[in-house]
C-alpha cells in the first residue's frame, strides 16, 4: 500500500500586463501543480514550472519526463534513486512536497513568524518598457512605500536608460531609496565595464548578471574592475554548488548571490550556496522565477526562516490575472502573509492523467 499518492495538474498562467525582459517578452507561464495525499488524507502542493529562456529544463519534453517521474514514484520508486540532477524545479517541487506533509497546516513547508504577523522586505520590481513607462512606474512604487527599486535594463538605448535613472534619482535619491539593476546578460563584454562606470554615478546597490554567463574570464575581469556590485544569477543556473559552483565564486569574487530555487534545484541546493558564498565574503537575496503563488509560498517561508535583512524579489504574486488565490499580499515594500486568507487550488479539469494510475 503505498503511503503517499502524488498528482500532477497544470495551468497556463497569463500575464495582466506585458512582462518584457532583455531576453524578449512573456505573455504566459505554464506551471505545474504537484499534489501529495497521504494515508491520514493530509495534502501537500508543491510547483515545477520550468522558465522559458533560462531553465536548464525548459524543453517539449519536460512534461512527459514530470509525468514519467511522477508515476516511477507512484509505483513505489524512491526519490533518491530518481536523476533529478538536471530537472531542478521537480526537485524544488518534491523538496517542498516532503517539508509540507511533515508540517500540521496546509500549506505550511516552515514555521516561522512569517506565517503569523511577520513580514519580508521586498523589492519593487520594474519591468522592462519604454523608459517613459518605466520611470512613472518606479516613481510610483517608490511614493508607494517600496525603499528599493529594481530595473530591468539592457533592451533600451543606453543613454536613454541612464536619463531614465537621473530622472529617478531626481525624486529619491539614495538616502531614500535603493536601486538595482538587472540586465539578464544583456551588455556585450567589451561594452560591460564602459556602462558601468556610467551607471555608477547614479549611486547604484549592485547589477544583476551584466554579461551573458559561462563566460568566467570575462566575468573574473568585469568583477574584478567594476565599480558597481556585481550579482550573480544566471551563472548559478546548472551548476552544483559543491563543485563548479564553489570554484566559480572563488574565482570570480562577485558580491551578491541571487538564490532562485526552482531554478537551482531547491533548497538544500540554496543552502549549499549560501555557505559557498560565505566562505567568498558573499551575500545574497532570494528571488522567485515566475512561479505562481504555490511556489512563491514556498520559498516566502524558506527566506523568512533564514532572517535575510536584505530586499528580497518576492513581489511577484499579482502579475497574473489566472493565479492562485492566497493568503500573500506584496504592498507598501513587504510581502505579508495574511492568515485569514483562503487558498484556492487547480480544478479537476486540470490533472494531468498519469500513465498506469
Amino acid at each position: 500500500m503505498r503511503n503517499v499518492i502524488y498528482q500532477v495538474y497544470k495551468r497556463e498562467l497569463q500575464f495582466n500586463f506585458d512582462a518584457k525582459t532583455s531576453r524578449g517578452e512573456i505573455k504566459t507561464h505554464t506551471c505545474y501543480i504537484l499534489k501529495a495525499t497521504d494515508i491520514n488524507g493530509k495534502q501537500a502542493w508543491g510547483e515545477a514550472a520550468p522558465l522559458k529562456g533560462l531553465s536548464i529544463e525548459h524543453t517539449p519534453d519536460f512534461e512527459s519526463k514530470l509525468i514519467e517521474i511522477i508515476d516511477q514514484i507512484n509505483q513505489g520508486i524512491s526519490i533518491q534513486e530518481l536523476e533529478l540532477q538536471r530537472l531542478p524545479s521537480i526537485h524544488f517541487a518534491l523538496e517542498t512536497l516532503h517539508l509540507s506533509l511533515k508540517n500540521k497546516n496546509l500549506m505550511q513547508v516552515f514555521d516561522s513568524e512569517f506565517l503569523r504577523r511577520g513580514s519580508i522586505a521586498i523589492n519593487g520590481l520594474v519591468w522592462m518598457n519604454t523608459p517613459e513607462t518605466m520611470i512613472e512606474e518606479a516613481i510610483n512604487k517608490a511614493r508607494a512605500g517600496y525603499d528599493c527599486i529594481k530595473f530591468k535594463i539592457g533592451a533600451h538605448n543606453h543613454d536613454d536608460e541612464c536619463r531614465m535613472l537621473e530622472q529617478f534619482r531626481k525624486n529619491f535619491p539614495s538616502r531614500t531609496c535603493t536601486i538595482r539593476l538587472d540586465a539578464n546578460g544583456a551588455f556585450a563584454n567589451d561594452e560591460a565595464l564602459h556602462k558601468l562606470k556610467d551607471l555608477q554615478r547614479f549611486e547604484v546597490h549592485s547589477i544583476e548578471q551584466p554579461i551573458a554567463p559561462k563566460q568566467e574570464e570575462v566575468l573574473e575581469e568585469v568583477c574584478a574592475k567594476t565599480p558597481i556590485h556585481i550579482a550573480l544569477d544566471e551563472e548559478l543556473i546548472g551548476r552544483n554548488p559543491l563543485e563548479d559552483g564553489a570554484k566559480l565564486l572563488s574565482k570570480v569574487k562577485a558580491k551578491y548571490l541571487i538564490l532562485k530555487p526552482s531554478l537551482i534545484g531547491g533548497f538544500a541546493s540554496a543552502e549549499a550556496w549560501i555557505k559557498q558564498g560565505e566562505k567568498n565574503d558573499m551575500h545574497w537575496w532570494a528571488t522567485s522565477a515566475l512561479e505562481s503563488n504555490i511556489g512563491l509560498n514556498a520559498i516566502a517561508q524558506w527566506t523568512a526562516i533564514k532572517g535575510n535583512p536584505l530586499p528580497q524579489g518576492l513581489g511577484t504574486g499579482a502579475l497574473y490575472t489566472n493565479n492562485f488565490d492566497s493568503p500573500l499580499l506584496a504592498e507598501n515594500g513587504f510581502l505579508q502573509y495574511i492568515a485569514q486568507k483562503k487558498w484556492s487550488f487547480p480544478d479537476e479539469n486540470e490533472l494531468l492523467v498519469l500513465p498506469n494510475s
